[in-house]
């Protein structure tokens, strides 16, 4: 009895009904929300979640439990198998509807896998640079570097009053501040009014201060972190970290903004910006920065040449191509392709697609060097929409065949 009470609750179509409805509400408060949230916020908050508690709408905090997009998606998959099970006869008159269900079964579990494991990253490099990393685009990794060995710390980790201990370094890490998106400002010597944030490296010549997140999409949060170095005999210092530091493009970024004091200023504002900070211990040196969260690939990818073309007379974007060599090392493969929008490369169970470009004649212009940015994309599960998508399409297909074979036949007959 309480079996059948199971099965009927979930092959009930009242339960396909109210997960709909709930699926609306969801989409719709996650649609409002990326205004406060952002849309990777959103997505995070509601869609990759399996209970949602609380929301954020017009700039207001409000009270609310819903399932979240996993949970919904996993019941939704539930209901409509164990009704296809229960409901469907598999006979060869029931075969389209058959195939178009398991298309749609088949699109449910490949959503659901790519959510949980595909990963997006980025690949910056300029004419003539190699990459053998990807870099991610919204989460931070605090690093110590010795001898060649690189000790990460996700900077989700950095958790105000947390101490951590990696056993690969001898000393402990304290956190004493920890900013999601922070602001830099360079102490100009006849400026220092106030006292440094931390009592060395960066911290000296630089002020870091917190800043509100940023959510639009052209926009990113950089991290900041103040850092106290402990060893077996009490402190050792604190420090500031940040991305600021840490990313090229960020250094490039304050030496621009500083340059209405002056290039031969701003270049040594950046040259102070980008030297590393460092802490010997037992005559080991340790170098450390806060930067993006690196995936290091077992190939590597030079840039040839970047080219943006316009459409004649305009600025409009026309083409962005950038022509790229592999070499792997493992395999000994050594050849170049290009990479152009709409179509990427798949290379290593990766797909590298055309994301951002600096080149054209404006760069050529300021005397830049070419760059590209490539979105570098791992998903299992890639393939499963286009067979889900080909299953129910042959379904239908098969299933208006019979009847339209039927009707025919029966037409014949009279």
């Amino acid at each position: 009895m309480v079996i059948k009470k199971i099965v009927g609750f979930f092959t009930s179509l009242k339960l396909t009904a109210a997960l709909l409805a709930f699926a609306t509400v969801l989409v719709f408060v996650g649609t409002i929300a990326q205004a406060d949230e952002g849309l990777y916020g959103a997505q995070a908050h509601y869609f990759k979640q399996w209970i949602v508690v609380g929301a954020h709408l017009f700039g207001h905090k409000i009270p609310l439990i819903l399932p979240g997009g996993y949970l919904l998606g996993v019941l939704l998959l539930v209901n409509l198998v164990s009704s296809h099970i229960y409901r469907f006869q598999f006979t060869t008159k029931k075969l389209g509807i058959q195939l178009a269900h398991a298309g749609i079964i088949l699109l449910l579990v490949g959503q659901l896998t790519t959510d949980i494991l595909s990963r997006e990253m980025q690949m910056h490099f300029a004419e003539g640079e190699t990459r053998g990393y990807s870099e991610s685009g919204t989460d931070y990794e605090l690093i110590f570097v010795a001898s060649n060995q690189v000790t990460a710390i996700p900077a989700k980790l950095l958790a105000v009053g947390s101490e951590l201990k990696p056993a690969s370094l001898p000393f402990a890490i304290r956190v004493k501040e920890f900013w999601k998106n922070s602001d830099i400002n360079f102490r100009a010597p006849m400026m220092k009014n106030t006292p440094p944030i931390a009592s060395n490296g960066a911290a000296l010549n630089f002020d870091f201060k917190k800043a509100p997140d940023v959510k639009a999409m052209d926009q990113k949060n950089v991290p900041s972190a103040i850092i106290e170095l402990v060893g077996a005999k009490g402190s050792l210092g604190t420090w500031a970290v940040s991305d600021w530091m840490g990313e090229a493009s960020l250094v490039q970024a304050v030496q621009e903004g500083y340059a209405s004091v002056g290039a031969a200023m701003a270049n040594n504002i950046a040259k102070q910006l980008a030297t590393p900070q460092a802490i010997e211990i037992n005559d080991q040196r340790f170098t450390f920065t806060m930067r993006p969260m690196r995936v290091i690939h077992p190939f590597s990818l030079s840039l040839l040449k970047a080219t943006h073309t316009t459409y004649p007379g305009t600025d409009i974007p026309k083409d962005f191509r950038s022509r790229v060599q592999i070499d792997n090392k493992v395999n000994g493969e050594k050849r170049e392709v290009e990479i152009s929008m709409n179509h990427p490369l798949r290379y290593g169970g990766l797909t590298f697609y055309q994301y951002q470009m600096s080149a054209g004649e404006m760069v050529e212009r300021a005397g830049k060097t070419p760059s590209s940015v490539l979105s570098v994309v791992r998903n299992p599960s890639w393939l499963t929409p286009y067979v889900g998508c080909g299953m129910v399409a042959a379904g239908l297909v098969v299933q208006f065949m019979y009847h339209l074979i039927g009707f025919i036949s029966k037409q014949k007959k009279k």
